[in-house]
């Protein structure tokens, strides 16, 4: 039995720049970073995520990803704790306004605040001259007790 294969610093290099710009680099990309010739980058990046011809290269890329997924792995917990900290932190340093936003993702995280948003598609230039009397009918109506006037001239018509 011969020496066990090795990864290349090119590979280890690819491989790294690959999972932590992912989404962000193309694979081209990370083999051209890490030293391939731009000619041939295309290719390369290609091949050595081809488990047939780069299984050492393929698990190790599978390996980093694990990594990085347990390392960056959020829960409930510690999200919470981290804005925490990120709140404390900013409140020592009298940064007010990242205290304050830390502590609403905190909130929010938390299921304390609740976000509504309300379209109306009626548009008071749409509406009919009867239309219009209706609807202020039915606002004076039901906000009769905040309402100090006399509107029997709306109402009556």
């Amino acid at each position: 039995m011969g020496l066990p294969k090795k990864l290349t610093e090119m590979q280890i290099k690819f491989a790294h720049l690959l999972v932590t710009n992912e989404g962000r680099k193309s694979p081209t990309e990370c083999a051209e970073e890490a030293g391939y010739e731009k000619d041939s980058a295309s290719v390369r990046a290609s091949e050595l995520r081809n488990p047939n011809k780069y299984p050492l290269v393929v698990k190790y890329i599978s390996d980093l990803r694990e990594e990085y997924n347990k390392k960056y792995d959020v829960d409930y917990g510690s999200h919470i704790r981290e804005l925490a900290r990120i709140r404390d932190e900013s409140r020592e340093k009298g940064a007010w306004s990242a205290a304050t936003n830390a502590e609403i993702a905190r909130g929010k995280a938390a299921g304390l605040y609740i976000e509504q948003k309300i379209i109306h598609h009626n548009k008071v230039q749409d509406m009919t001259a009867d239309e219009l009397k209706a609807k202020m009918k039915k606002i004076i109506e039901d906000n009769k007790g905040l309402i100090e006037a006399d509107f029997e001239e709306i109402t009556q018509s």
